[in-house]
């Protein structure tokens, strides 16, 4: 019953900005931790940032440490990406994720896919060079 919808993503010459957002919806909706992974065509999905909604800490991809900054707000069960400094290998399709059962928490991992139950549909950033 959870839903996760992006929303932000499009064309972007290098060195420039965009903020992805994700919006949670659900009678019941919870999460431990909500997060950003992307996948670029040929490629595995990859981990980019993560939040968790117990303690808030915040987990980046080494790829996008000092560029792009996480950030919720509790009140809308949303999650946004504000992303600068962006490079052509930046571009992928841009998925939102949530954790409803708490394995991020119990297993203190949050960049691995399968610990994430609930995912968006994808938003696509494409950077230009």
């Amino acid at each position: 019953q959870v839903q996760l919808v992006e929303s932000g993503g499009g064309l972007v010459q290098a060195g420039g900005s965009l903020r992805l957002s994700c919006a949670a919806s659900g009678r019941t909706f919870s999460a431990y931790a909500m997060g950003w992974f992307r996948q670029a065509p040929g490629k595995e999905r990859e981990f980019v940032a993560a939040i968790s909604w117990n303690t808030g800490r915040i987990y980046y991809a080494d790829s996008v440490k000092g560029r792009f900054a996480i950030s919720r707000d509790s009140a809308k069960n949303s999650v946004y990406l504000q992303m600068n400094s962006l490079k052509p290998d930046d571009t992928a399709v841009y998925y939102c994720a949530a954790d409803p059962l708490g394995k991020t928490y119990y297993s203190n991992t949050y960049s691995q896919r399968s610990a994430y139950g609930a995912w968006g549909q994808g938003t696509q950033v494409t950077v230009s060079s």
